[in-house]
């Protein structure tokens, strides 16, 4: 892998930075196809648990980079998989974004499509492509209303001005605010809390909240119970209980 994005391992753990500062880590095509081998090695891997997505340097990512579009005319997308590789198709493992500085067009795109948000306190988001005649379409318009109040929402959107950390984090936006520069640090922590739990259980209950967010009111419990049934004929289910009898930490096959 070359050095757009660079990838390593903590323990369970896959960090995967977007490797641009000279470019606030904005995403080009090649960028975009670089975050989809991540991804894919975080979902095959079974020694993997969870992924944390940063960016080198003091921003997140600034979002498309025009000057590459303009010169190619490609946009920073992976076919089936959208904007930066994984905004229309996430991994199936958690992943939690750790934000400094900016995250900005799809760069706020990419933090909305991860389950977790780990933030320094002097960053910014937003989605500013109203000020150059565009729409946030990499998952801004329809992500951020259901996961910040409707009329934030639409200020965000419709004004195209940016959310500073401390207002995102009263609307419940950021699971962890910190000080400038240790939002990776507090990622990892948050990594790490998770992966005491059992990773197949820890899959299972993402992809059943993602899913569940339209399940009607009326059936709802029909349509999760064959999502869940596999766990509780696992073997982590048997090791947790096992585990929580003998007064022990759990052994976790992951299945």
């Amino acid at each position: 892998m070359s050095s757009l994005v660079s990838v390593e391992h903590i323990d369970n753990i896959q960090i995967i930075t977007i490797n641009r500062p000279e470019a606030r880590n904005a995403i080009t095509v090649d960028t975009a196809h670089e975050m989809a081998a991540a991804f894919d090695e975080l979902d095959a891997r079974d020694d993997l648990r969870i992924g944390i997505l940063t960016g080198m340097g003091n921003t997140f990512s600034s979002g498309m980079d025009l000057k590459d579009f303009a010169r190619t005319g490609k946009r920073s997308v992976v076919e089936g998989r959208g904007f930066g590789g994984f905004v229309e198709a996430p991994p199936k493992k958690p992943l939690i974004a750790a934000v400094e500085g900016f995250a900005l067009a799809g760069g706020f795109e990419m933090m909305l499509a991860c389950d977790l948000i780990v933030a320094a306190s002097d960053a910014r988001f937003g989605l500013p492509e109203v000020k150059r005649g565009l729409v946030a379409g990499s998952g801004g318009l329809m992500r951020l209303p259901r996961q910040i109040p409707y009329h934030v929402a639409m200020e965000v959107i419709l004004t195209g001005d940016m959310l500073s950390a401390g207002r995102a984090a009263q609307f419940g936006l950021i699971n962890v605010m910190t000080d400038p520069g240790q939002a990776l640090a507090e990622a990892i922590k948050l990594a790490q809390r998770i992966c005491e739990n059992g990773p197949l259980a820890v899959q299972t209950a993402k992809s059943v909240v993602n899913r569940g967010l339209d399940f009607p009111m009326d059936n709802m419990f029909d349509l999760q119970r064959p999502l869940i049934a596999h766990i509780f004929q696992s073997e982590d289910a048997r090791e947790g209980s096992t585990a929580f009898a003998e007064k022990r930490k759990p052994v976790w096959k992951g299945r």
